[in-house]
C-alpha cells in the first residue's frame, strides 16, 4: 500500500481528502502533521494512522511515508511540494500549487532532479462526468462547439478564512475561478489565446471577491463569473452548432446538487441526462496518482499542465487593470 503523510490539518484534508484518502484501494494514511502536535494526534487518531508529528519536517524524514498531500494554505504551496520533492516524496498539492505561473518552474525542476510525482489536485479531472463531456465534445455530439459558459460563487465572508486574506493566498480566482478555466480546457483540449476581464475586491480584505472573464479559445468563445460572496451557485454550459451540454454540479456535488450531464439537440425537442450517483472524486484522483507512481499510463494532472492553468488566472488580472484583450 502507498503510504500517504498529510501536511496540516485543513479541513478539505479532514473533512474531504483524508477519509478517501484511506478508503482508497491502494493508499492508507500513515502520518499527520501539524504545528500543534496535539492537532496532529487527534486527527492521526481519528483515522487510525500510526504516526503524528509536530513538524512538517518530521513528516517529510519519516521512512514511513511514500508520498505527501498539502491543503496548506495557498501561499505555502510551492515551498512545501519543494521541500517534499527535495526528500524524495510524492506530492499531491492542492490547487492552486503557486500564485504565478512562473513559480512553477522550480517545483517542475525538483519534480525532475529527485524522480517523484508532483502533481496539482484539481480532482474534477478524475470524475467521469467531466471525461464524459469530453467525449460527447471530441465525438461531435453538439457539432462545432461555440461557447462555454460558467459559473462558481458561494458567500463567505469570514475575516479569519484563509479565503479573505490576500497574504495567504485568499481570493475568488485563485479558489474557485481555477475551476471553469481547467474544466474548459481539459474538456476541449485546447488553450485561450486572449482574456477580458472585470474584477471587484473587498475593501477590507483586499481580496477579488468578483469576477467577469471573458476568453478567446480560437474556435470558440469562453465567459464565466466567479464570486466568493454571492449566493451559492456552479453552472457549466458547452454551446454547440448542433446541441449543448449542461453540467449539473460540474465541481462539487452535494451542496450545488447531483453530478450529471444533459446533451441537448439543437432544436430543444430532446435530452439525454446521464447521471453519475455515488462517485468520490478525491478517491478516483488518489487511486490514479499512486497508479502513476507506480508505472501506469493513468492520466493526471501534470505541472506542465499547471502552467498553463496558472498562466490564464495570470492574464485575467492583467486584464482586469485595462480595457481590452490580455494575451494569455
Amino acid at each position: 500500500m502507498f503510504r500517504w503523510g498529510i501536511l496540516s490539518t485543513a479541513t478539505i484534508g479532514r473533512e474531504q481528502v483524508i477519509p478517501q484518502l484511506q478508503d482508497s484501494e491502494n493508499g492508507v494514511v500513515t502520518a499527520i502533521a501539524s504545528r500543534d502536535h496535539g492537532r496532529a494526534r487527534a486527527l492521526a487518531h481519528r483515522f487510525g494512522a500510526p504516526l503524528a508529528f509536530s513538524s512538517y519536517e518530521e513528516l517529510l524524514a519519516s521512512d514511513q511515508v511514500d508520498g505527501v498531500y498539502i491543503p496548506l494554505p495557498t501561499s505555502q504551496h510551492v515551498e512545501w511540494a519543494i521541500k517534499a520533492a527535495q526528500a524524495g516524496k510524492h506530492v499531491l498539492c492542492e490547487k492552486p500549487i503557486a500564485l504565478h505561473a512562473d513559480q512553477i518552474a522550480p517545483v517542475i525542476k525538483e519534480r525532475d532532479a529527485n524522480h517523484v510525482l508532483v502533481c496539482e489536485a484539481f480532482m474534477v479531472t478524475y470524475h467521469p462526468q467531466w471525461r464524459k463531456v469530453r467525449d460527447l465534445i471530441g465525438n461531435g455530439a453538439i457539432g462545432r462547439l461555440r461557447h462555454v459558459q460558467g459559473a462558481f460563487s458561494y458567500f463567505n465572508t469570514d475575516p479569519d478564512n484563509m479565503r479573505n486574506q490576500p497574504e495567504l493566498g485568499g481570493g475568488g480566482l485563485p479558489d474557485i475561478g481555477v475551476y471553469p478555466t481547467v474544466s474548459t480546457r481539459f474538456s476541449t483540449g485546447l488553450e485561450p489565446l486572449r482574456v477580458q476581464a472585470v474584477i471587484e475586491r473587498d475593501r477590507n480584505f483586499g481580496t477579488d471577491i468578483y469576477a467577469s472573464v471573458k476568453a478567446d479559445f480560437g474556435d470558440f468563445e469562453m465567459s464565466f463569473y466567479c464570486s466568493t460572496q454571492m449566493a451559492l451557485r456552479q453552472l457549466m454550459v458547452f454551446h454547440g452548432e448542433q446541441g449543448f451540454i449542461e453540467v449539473t454540479a460540474p465541481f462539487n456535488a452535494g451542496d450545488y446538487g447531483h453530478a450529471a450531464i444533459t446533451l441537448h439537440n439543437r432544436d430543444h425537442e430532446e435530452a439525454q441526462t446521464f447521471r453519475f450517483p455515488g462517485v468520490r472524486q478525491y478517491r478516483l484522483q488518489a487511486e490514479a496518482f499512486v497508479r502513476k507512481v507506480r508505472g501506469s499510463d493513468d492520466e493526471v494532472f501534470t505541472l506542465e499542465q499547471s502552467v498553463l492553468n496558472q498562466s490564464f488566472i495570470d492574464a485575467v488580472y492583467r486584464a482586469s487593470s485595462h480595457d481590452g484583450w490580455e494575451t494569455v
